[in-house]
């Protein structure tokens, strides 16, 4: 078992997991899934996906990267296939009693999927955090959604106790040898695909993808690297390597709800655990690079969980610095809501260290803004947040692009503080990215004269300085908020300090500036929540 990248705080605690008593217990062991994986009854529903490459990362990564496109099944998931092989095995009797289980959405589609090609009545419990999209799904499928609780073991529970009380048949989402079989086909494919894979990265939930494929490869390639990849919130399979036993996480993040499990099943561990060469824990950030680079690639929009392994390919491959190899990773699903895509697209330049943010005090007088601008040279600006607080210093919330990583953030911080400016790095500060970038502003009591212009000009490096530049010093500016989509034109939201009786200069100077622009002197959003009184 290879040593964990030590940022991880789970490292502090590890422990190599146990082996099995002897090489016969696991060659039984793949014996068995083999045989399972071979008779596994899976393409009445499910496709063969393709194994795409991604061109653009395998040049930037220095590695052939290979994509299973599990995101393109009849329900955007790999899901269908271990739900379908465990419902079609059922008997008759069990068949007229109809099916029961517990989702998070993707074995949800799933299980409905294989109810109504096989005629049977699907019962679906989902947390009530489920992205409304695979709610919405389950029901066009025909099955009853019913939403309990906020995360997946609580809709378990209530999957169980109602499963007791009707006499259905629990098709359990991983922990289950018929399901981990199904997932298992998956490994076979890819297999029959490219047949010189070094490794394969698995994001893992409860465990029965990462059961199934691993099980395949150690029966049939067992040269060939299987890496578990889970969220550093999520992360029960790395829980339970640590501890040599399945442990139950306090609590898991959701924002890959695919794998927001908090422990991990009891049958996916047994035959994992001895299987996996490796995991791997990444952070949200990290998950919504590897959504644009998987956009970038192949035009497809994931779900947090299914760019979890390609996020863990990237990080793989930064931490062993491993070249010319062929790595693949399984791209899970795309069930995401549309509305988490700005979330996503926030995030995605942080998780590629492509973006810093950081907190910088400078002098509060005309002129400031565009020294400190000068100082960054013409880098381009992702945002910028200021709102007058005092007569002496000024605190702007600043955004940068980078295109050198994390050693081009410490050079920019290095310069600054080089310049005398009191810099603060805010790129890696939670609470400062979630919401602080989007409340810098208020009212400012006592402040004279104020007027609010909102602007549009070309977009290009070093627009904010050439902004100032032409608007020149003669006016304070006492609010400046500029943000960049990367669209084709700017927009900066300023307020100037302008006397009266210099209002119709200050219109003509705008005027001469070229740029269009609009006095939101008198707009309600500004009197409610940002004008002087």
């Amino acid at each position: 078992m290879a040593s964990r990248p030590a940022q991880h705080p789970l490292d502090s605690s590890l422990n190599p997991p146990s082996r099995p008593k002897a090489a016969s217990d696991t060659s039984r062991l793949l014996e068995q899934y083999r045989a399972r994986i071979e008779r596994a009854q899976v393409y009445d529903v499910a496709r063969i996906s393709a194994l795409e490459d991604a061109s653009k990362l395998s040049k930037r990564l220095g590695n052939r990267i290979l994509l299973k496109r599990e995101d393109t099944q009849p329900v955007y998931s790999f899901k269908l296939r271990g739900a379908y092989n465990r419902i079609a095995k059922l008997s008759d009797a069990e068949r007229a009693r109809g099916v029961i289980t517990a989702s998070a959405g993707n074995h949800a589609q799933g299980v409905a999927l294989a109810a109504q090609r096989l005629g049977l009545t699907a019962w679906i419990v989902m947390p009530r955090t489920t992205p409304a999209l695979k709610v919405e799904s389950v029901r066009a499928l025909g099955g009853k959604a019913i939403l309990h609780g906020d995360a997946y073991d609580d809709a378990r529970e209530h999957a169980f106790k109602l499963a007791e009380e009707k006499g259905m048949t629990m098709v359990h989402p991983y922990d289950d040898p018929e399901v981990i079989a199904g997932q298992g086909t998956i490994a076979r494919e890819m297999l029959e695909q490219c047949g010189d894979l070094d490794a394969v990265f698995v994001p893992v939930g409860g465990g029965g993808l990462l059961a199934g494929v691993a099980a395949w490869i150690k029966a049939v390639r067992p040269s060939i690297k299987v890496i578990a990849v889970e969220p550093d919130d999520s992360n029960c399979f790395a829980a339970a390597m640590q501890a040599g036993r399945r442990v139950t996480l306090p609590s898991v993040g959701l924002f890959a709800d695919g794998v927001a499990v908090r422990q991990i099943g009891e049958e996916n561990f047994r035959v994992a655990r001895h299987l996996v060469d490796d995991y791997l824990l990444v952070s949200v950030d990290e998950i919504c690079a590897a959504t644009r680079d998987i956009f970038y690639d192949n035009r497809a929009l994931p779900e947090p969980a299914g760019a979890l392994a390609v996020a863990g390919i990237k990080r793989w491959v930064h931490q062993h610095g491993v070249q010319g190899q062929t790595l693949a990773a399984i791209v899970s699903g795309a069930n995401v809501n549309f509305d988490r895509l700005r979330h996503i697209a926030e995030r995605a330049e942080l998780g590629d260290d492509a973006e810093m943010l950081m907190a910088v005090t400078i002098p509060e007088q005309p002129g400031s803004f565009k020294r400190f601008l000068k100082a960054l040279g013409r880098r381009t600006i992702t945002e910028f947040n200021y709102r007058y607080a005092s007569d002496s210093a000024a605190h702007v919330f600043v955004g940068l692009k980078l295109t050198e990583g994390a050693e081009q953030r410490e050079a920019v911080l290095a310069t600054l503080r080089g310049d005398g400016y009191d810099v603060v790095d805010m790129t890696s500060n939670e609470m400062a990215k979630v919401h602080v970038r989007f409340m810098v502003g208020g009212r400012c009591p006592g402040l004279q004269n104020e007027r609010l212009f909102r602007f549009e000009f070309p977009e290009r490096p070093g627009a904010a300085l050439d902004f100032l530049s032409a608007i020149g010093s003669r006016w304070n500016i006492s609010l400046f908020h500029y943000r960049n989509h990367g669209a084709a034109y700017g927009r900066v939201l300023c307020g100037l300090q302008v006397p009266k009786k210099e209002w119709a200069e200050c219109r003509r100077s705008l005027d001469a500036l070229g740029y269009a622009y609009v006095e939101e002197s008198d707009n309600p959003a500004y009197t409610q929540f940002l004008g002087t009184s």
